[in-house]
């Protein structure tokens, strides 16, 4: 595997994580939707991930119930203020948030109160209001503003300014694209495409989205053009790159890294590309040379040292894959820093395979079934043999049960 995070948007993960944020500052719509692209993201990446799936529906759920609540208490300040109408239209959206039974209960008599208080027009008020409805159009769409504000507030400032200047229809694209709806950011990046000068950034983001639906080809005839008109564009190349890699065109891959400009022919990620390619295309021993290169040429670096350690295992060299992991552990131990739990399975993972079950790696998974939520299943199990290696049966079958009781495959 690589370590290049080059599609548009960013993992499942780093998703989630965003999510979390949004939750804790009360943007619960706003959180929802960072969920929902996770688990998008998730789908395509690792579908047999049960774990990591059902916690992100989970605070799917949390987010739509929280959502749903704060629904109800807007709509009953507004009630209390005479604005009935908009008090019947918050509840209307808090029912169709809510899964909870009492909630639902709660909401629907105050929905029927709320249509009782303007009971004094004519028209019959609807129970219920159907998709067209203009309210909900409104909260979809700031809540689509919200999102996409959010992914330009991680981009350069330069491109940021640009996307905020492609249009509404580019804005729901690239909206789309960042929730994993890859059809629908089909639709309406090639719309955006037409609706913007030739030389926009707008396919670069659409060509993202055809190497997401295994459009290859296409992905590529948009992505030379755009390298011919942003020659120094490091994201560009990074996209062009895997769509090469994906083709199985290792050659041009590698053509294409030696030709880019001079000033980026040295920097941190050109580099880091060109020992991907090696890695991808098979080259491993030369990756390995290439690696160490780089650290004793550049200093140490984590991406790197990740990247030579991955090197190490396609090898077979486990114990310098293991020398790799412990040191990048001490030093994030030494600036205070939290180790990656990925970081620490890897270490722990190699540790046991060469016969190490002491309390050291016991401790690092016992520790991983807090950290790392996703694995908890593999992290039991891996208690379990350790446990099962030094002869304390009873703690073994007591992970084991643990493990079994658990839905879905474990993670390794």
């Amino acid at each position: 595997m690589g370590f290049l995070k080059i599609f548009s948007g960013k993992t499942p993960e780093e998703y989630e994580k965003r999510g979390d944020s949004f939750f804790e500052a009360v943007e619960y719509g706003a959180a929802r939707l960072e969920y929902e692209a996770a688990l998008g993201k998730m789908k395509k990446r690792c579908p047999e991930d049960t774990n990591f799936e059902n916690r992100l529906r989970e605070k799917m759920t949390r987010s739509s119930e929280a959502l749903a609540l704060q629904h109800k208490q807007n709509g009953e300040l507004l009630r209390e203020s005479g604005d009935h109408e908009g008090a019947s239209e918050l509840f209307h959206l808090a029912l169709e948030l809510t899964e909870d039974p009492e909630l639902t209960t709660q909401l629907e008599q105050l929905l029927n109160e709320a249509q009782n208080d303007i009971a004094g027009d004519d028209m019959e008020v609807p129970w219920f209001r159907t998709p067209e409805d203009k309210t909900e159009d409104r909260e979809l769409h700031t809540q689509e503003d919200e999102y996409f504000t959010a992914l330009c507030g991680a981009l350069p400032d330069e491109i940021r300014d640009a996307y905020k200047n492609y249009g509404d229809t580019f804005k729901t694209g690239y909206v789309a694209l960042n929730q994993g709806k890859y059809d629908l950011a089909t639709a309406k990046l090639s719309q955006a495409l037409e609706e913007n000068p030739p030389d926009s950034l707008v396919p670069l983001e659409l060509a993202t989205t055809y190497l997401n639906l295994e459009r290859y080809e296409d992905a590529l005839l948009l992505l030379e053009q755009f390298i011919k008109n942003y020659p120094d564009s490091i994201h560009g190349h990074q996209i062009l790159c895997e769509t090469l890699w994906t083709m199985k065109k290792f050659d041009e891959a590698d053509d294409l890294l030696s030709s880019c400009p001079e000033e980026l022919a040295e920097s941190a990620p050109i580099l880091h590309l060109k020992g991907e390619s090696l890695y991808r295309s098979g080259r491993h021993q030369d990756a390995e040379a290439f690696y160490l290169g780089m650290l004793q040429s550049h200093g140490w670096d984590e991406h790197t040292a990740l990247s030579l350690a991955t090197i190490y295992e396609a090898l077979g060299k486990k114990d310098a894959a293991l020398e790799l992991y412990s040191e990048i552990m001490e030093k994030c131990t030494g600036c205070g820093a939290r180790v990656p739990p990925f970081i620490k399975q890897k270490y722990a993972d190699i540790s046991t395979e060469l016969g190490d079950h002491s309390a050291k790696i016991l401790e690092i998974y016992l520790s991983l079934i807090e950290e790392d939520p996703a694995g908890r299943k593999n992290h039991f199990r891996k208690v379990e043999q350790i446990y099962t290696a030094t002869g304390n049966e009873r703690e073994a079958r007591r992970y084991q049960s643990f493990a079994d009781n658990m839905s879905g495959p474990s993670r390794d």
